[in-house]
């Protein structure tokens, strides 16, 4: 049987981490529940040990009460781009991943041959030298007025967590998706809060060992312009919420 602070610990990272029993039974490939595991009836295995490191970055040796370092390495958390593309002549190029490919990009983020299927190009223009760029396709509405569904964003690789401005947007790439949005680092938490412009969108935290890439949002590449002024276009905004919230509130009444 484990010793109760190995116990411990384990239920209470599944606690903080928001998962039910089954939930993260799912996620460390053990059967039906971890219930059996948090009571000491079942031992606790290599392999849930390494799906904590290589999930949630837990230290083992903190798990089994040898060490007060939690997470390994959560501080130097890379963000660099996994794999750079370059042309024919070794310049680096400009990967567009768009919405459909988006949603394979986290598992094949590694995977040269992945990226050859998709476009690339190089913009011969100042702004864009000396760095490394990708373009990515905006889903939904939770950066709007700013970004509109399947605009493009251009954005610039970011090196270390550390890097990052709350006045700007970035490009996220988490374990299992990507996203554009405002990062915001509170003071005394080692949390880290991902933003929407859409005040619909609430904020919420993640780990920063959840992150995989982060790009910042230099420009964007938007289609279907209209006459429509900035003021007009919120004006039309303001009207469509003022609608539906006329039409929850009749489906509540």
């Amino acid at each position: 049987m484990e010793n109760e602070l190995t116990l411990k610990r384990f239920t209470d990272i599944r606690r903080e981490l928001g998962f039910t029993q089954a939930e993260f039974a799912q996620l460390l490939g053990v059967k039906n529940t971890t219930a059996d595991i948090e009571r000491g009836r079942t031992k606790l295995s290599g392999k849930v040990v390494t799906e904590l490191l290589k999930q949630f970055k837990i230290n083992p040796m903190w798990l089994f009460g040898e060490s007060d370092q939690k997470h390994l390495d959560t501080s130097k958390t890379s963000v660099i781009p996994k794999v750079v593309t370059v042309d024919n002549s070794d310049q680096d190029n400009m990967v567009l991943v768009n919405a459909r490919a988006a949603a394979g990009y986290p598992q094949n983020i590694t995977d040269t041959s992945w990226y050859q299927q998709l476009p690339a190009f190089d913009l011969p223009i100042p702004e864009f030298r000396n760095a490394t760029y990708r373009g990515f396709q905006v889903e939904g509405d939770s950066m709007l007025p700013n970004l509109k569904p399947n605009d493009w964003v251009l954005a610039r690789a970011i090196e270390h967590i550390d890097h990052v401005s709350p006045n700007k947007m970035y490009v996220v790439v988490l374990q299992d998706s990507v996203m554009v949005k405002k990062i915001e680092k509170r003071p005394n938490s080692n949390n880290i809060t991902l933003v929407s412009l859409n005040e619909a969108y609430p904020p919420y935290d993640i780990k920063p060992f959840q992150i995989q890439e982060i790009w910042e949002v230099s420009s964007k590449l938007t289609f279907n312009v209209d006459a429509t002024t900035e003021t007009g276009l919120l004006k039309q905004l303001q009207q469509s919420m003022e609608e539906l919230k006329r039409q929850m509130g009749q489906v509540n009444t």
